[in-house]
């Protein structure tokens, strides 16, 4: 008689972390830290028929944490970090801005050339703050468990209920609970860290002390150029300006060309958008030999466009008659089209630039320097994460603000720190500058808000200048808020 073997037992999901020790600087200002890295398994508890069947494994998140030494950690600041897209690991923030170490790539117009490399990074937030650094499912090496759909978490809520859920179980092990708390986000990042403010706070009683967005986006309506939708028309023009006056096209210091782009962004050109074919032609024609003033393009091409010039329409055009165009995560790059007489962008110059060191960098620091070996693609920015569900918003604007009031009226003690780059082609400062004046909060509740400007991109860090004086600002922040 044949022997019926017994299936195989399935191998349970557990954590895959490395801890190593480190030290950064000499002296007085040396840091002795600990990294740990690797996935963490998130579970979620199963009920069936109200009995309760379990915790299953449906994915490992990949991160970073970086806790200082020789001190008491358990009141100690501690802050989440991650980035955005949607598809983006946490990279950028991780090896350009927060991490005690940092990418080496150059500058616009000086960039450095392969293999890169990496250095200290002396002006650390750990110096203050504990660090996490979060890669959401499918960026980075996070991934979903065997036998669950990755689409499952490719939308707004579940994004934020498995960072958010995260975070929570990074807490608890940690002993973390009655430590300063802060989530630094950027770009989309900080759709989800104003949601997260909320979700934490309702989903387990979880206040934070302060939110970092970098580059900020609360209401997706103010960046998208859609038909009927002309608020992005008016709210990227001092944007405009700032990179026409960068690229030598118009003239003028630039806090005043600026200045003068903002008062036109919310008078009269969103004036001349609602009046539509109601424009009289001198009225018109007035509104135009303004708008090019302010950007430099031409009154044919600002008539043809009817006042609407998109972002992608404008980097192609700006330096057309060079034989350029310019970038959009940041305005001072340019580069080479593909079609010089494209009516928009066909790449993005500053993605371009930033995108080889930054993979160059984690992809060796993680696994020399941080002993973390795995044979997966490091996800840094993905497009796998796509089509993103956004449908809790079905037939309004994808916006996070009403939450982020939410949370700054349940949380009077919640502190906000906005920094913005004048170069910034995906989140303009002005458009940031308008979707706050309209959260619904108490004027009391305003001075909780505070704003930083930089002569720089999406990635502000890029620019040394910058990255030193955005890393102080951060560094005051958080001790103000603890």
């Amino acid at each position: 008689m044949e022997e019926v073997q017994e299936p195989a037992a399935e191998k349970p999901v557990t954590d895959d972390l490395v801890v190593t020790q480190h030290q950064l600087g000499s002296g007085k200002d040396r840091l002795k830290y600990t990294a740990t890295t690797g996935r963490v398994v998130l579970r979620e508890e199963i009920i069936d028929d109200g009995k309760f069947g379990g915790h299953q494994p449906r994915a490992q998140i990949f991160h970073t944490s970086y806790v200082l030494d020789e001190v008491e950690s358990s009141t100690r600041p501690v802050t989440f970090a991650f980035n955005g897209g949607p598809g983006s690991s946490s990279v950028w923030l991780h090896l350009g801005l927060f991490g005690p170490r940092r990418v080496v790539m150059g500058d616009a117009g000086a960039l450095a050339a392969p293999p890169y490399g990496l250095e200290d990074n002396l002006e650390t937030l750990l110096k203050v703050s504990d660090l996490v650094f979060i890669d959401p499912v499918t960026t980075g090496f996070s991934r979903t468990s065997e036998g669950h759909d990755a689409g499952d978490f490719h939308g707004f809520t579940r994004d934020v209920e498995s960072v958010g859920e995260f975070i929570r179980l990074w807490a608890s092990r940690n002993g973390r609970w009655l430590s300063p708390k802060f989530l630094a986000g950027e770009s989309y990042g900080t759709t989800r860290a104003a949601a997260l403010a909320a979700h934490l706070a309702d989903g387990c009683g979880m206040y934070v002390n302060g939110l970092m967005l970098i580059s900020s986006v609360l209401d997706l309506g103010s960046v998208d150029f859609s038909e009927g939708n002309d608020l992005p028309y008016a709210l990227y023009l001092p944007t405009y300006a700032a990179a026409a006056h960068y690229h030598g096209v118009i003239t003028g210091e630039l806090r005043t060309v600026i200045e003068a782009a903002e008062d036109f962004a919310s008078r009269d050109l969103p004036w001349a958008l609602a009046r539509g074919n109601r424009l009289a032609a001198d009225e018109r024609s007035e509104v135009i030999s303004r708008y090019c003033e302010l950007t430099g393009l031409s009154p044919d091409y600002v008539d043809r466009a009817d006042l609407r010039v998109s972002l992608p329409a404008f980097a192609a055009e700006l330096l057309r008659s060079r034989g350029r165009l310019i970038g959009r995560l940041d305005m001072r790059f340019d580069g080479w089209p593909g079609d010089t007489n494209a009516d928009k962008m066909d790449y993005d110059p500053s993605h371009a630039a930033i995108t080889g060191p930054y993979a160059a960098a984690l992809n060796a620091y993680v696994r020399t320097e941080l002993g973390y070996e795995t044979d997966l693609s490091y996800n840094i920015l993905t497009p796998k994460v796509q089509p993103w569900s956004y449908k809790e918003f079905e037939g309004t604007s994808v916006e996070v603000a009403s939450a982020l009031s939410r949370a700054m009226r349940a949380n009077p003690h919640l502190q906000v720190h906005i920094a913005c780059g004048y170069y910034d082609g995906a989140t303009p400062h002005y458009a940031a500058e308008h979707v706050f004046a309209h959260l619904r909060i108490p004027a009391e509740a305003r001075g909780r808000i505070e704003w930083a400007f930089y002569d720089a991109g999406h990635m502000m860090y890029v620019h040394e200048p910058s990255r030193l004086r955005q890393s102080a600002d951060l560094i005051n922040f958080v001790q103000r808020s603890s």
